[in-house]
């Protein structure tokens, strides 16, 4: 790819009226407000149809033709429309390979047409249960749900994709939480900790999957957000430069407790406001499809050092604060 030099960056998030690409949204107009910006989405989840003042045009990565169309001229793309989550994928396969893992080549393929730059997350469901600690995207893949592996075939689909042809990122990231603000609304999603915090102030009881002492790494959207803004960056000098090919990432946090710390640290934060809940451990409707290892460390050097990141946010001021906010 030859060299070539970029005025007015133009950055297109697909995904962006989503719970992770609403937040990137928000931070790119912050951190650049001279770049032009392209936001999409089809409103699966997220409804938000405007972001600061970017509208969000409803275009489903599935539709190929209507996908060039609407990010004819991106430099970057960053690429956050997905089906997520193990329980969406079991319910709605089909969906969830259309969208994963063809939607996804469609923007790859869209970026290997244009030499558009291209950042994506895979998730650490990639791997399954981890074989060994600090996890690094080295880590072997071995997926033990269909959301793991529609996130490994585009893993794979992008490694091929960018070979000679677009700089890439991809995100192995760690399990979110916390919320974040859009135009004075609350934008969430019901990860565990967020799930935890709203029962907790319904003062329902605070149901953990069995056994409890599954340990997860959690990494605050806030900081997935920043780092998406870090890659935009990078991936612009990338592109410039007339690099290719694909670097990786871990996002993540050094924080990993188990669920059911999580859960007594929540009920305890309850407690100093007023808000009794109880804890209880009840089956695991995942048996065999979730990683169960007691411990989740995760080796961010990578990030540190390539794109000057690392998690900020922690786990028990967002719990607190949340609990301030809502009261």
């Amino acid at each position: 790819m030859p060299e070539r030099a970029i005025d007015t960056p133009h950055v297109a998030i697909t995904g962006a009226a989503g719970y992770i690409g609403s937040r990137v949204l928000v931070e790119l107009q912050d951190q650049h407000p001279d770049w032009e910006l392209t936001a999409i989405d089809n409103f699966y989840r997220g409804d938000l149809r405007t972001v600061g003042g970017v509208e969000v045009q409803h275009v489903d990565i599935r539709n190929r033709d209507r996908l060039e169309d609407a990010l004819d001229g991106a430099d970057v793309v960053l690429h956050l429309a997905a089906i997520s989550g193990v329980d969406d994928c079991d319910e709605n396969p089909d969906l969830a390979y259309e969208v994963n893992v063809q939607g996804t080549e469609n923007v790859a393929w869209f970026c290997r047409k244009t030499g558009a730059a291209l950042a994506f997350p895979f998730s650490m469901a990639v791997i399954g249960d981890p074989q060994e600690f600090p996890i690094t995207v080295d880590h072997p893949r071995d997926p033990i749900n269909w959301y793991g592996r529609t996130k490994l075939l585009s893993e794979r689909a992008i490694d091929t994709f960018a070979d000679g042809a677009f700089p890439a990122h991809q995100f192995m990231i760690s399990n979110l939480y916390g919320g974040h603000e859009v135009g004075g609304d609350l934008v969430s999603k019901g990860t565990v900790i967020n799930f935890f915090l709203g029962r907790a102030l319904a003062g329902e009881t605070l149901t953990v999957y069995e056994p409890g002492t599954q340990s997860r790494n959690f990494v605050h959207v806030k900081d997935i957000a920043r780092a998406y803004v870090l890659s935009a960056e990078r991936l612009l000098d990338q592109r410039e430069a007339g690099e290719t090919g694909v670097e990786k990432f871990e996002l993540a946090s050094d924080e990993d407790p188990s669920v059911h710390e999580v859960a007594e640290l929540v009920q305890s934060a309850a407690a100093d406001h007023g808000i009794d809940v109880d804890v209880e451990l009840v089956e695991n409707p995942r048996a065999g499809e979730e990683t169960l290892v007691d411990s989740f460390e995760v080796d961010t050097s990578r990030a540190a050092r390539l794109l000057n990141w690392e998690a900020t946010e922690t786990v028990e001021a967002t719990v607190r604060a949340a609990l301030d906010s809502r009261q």
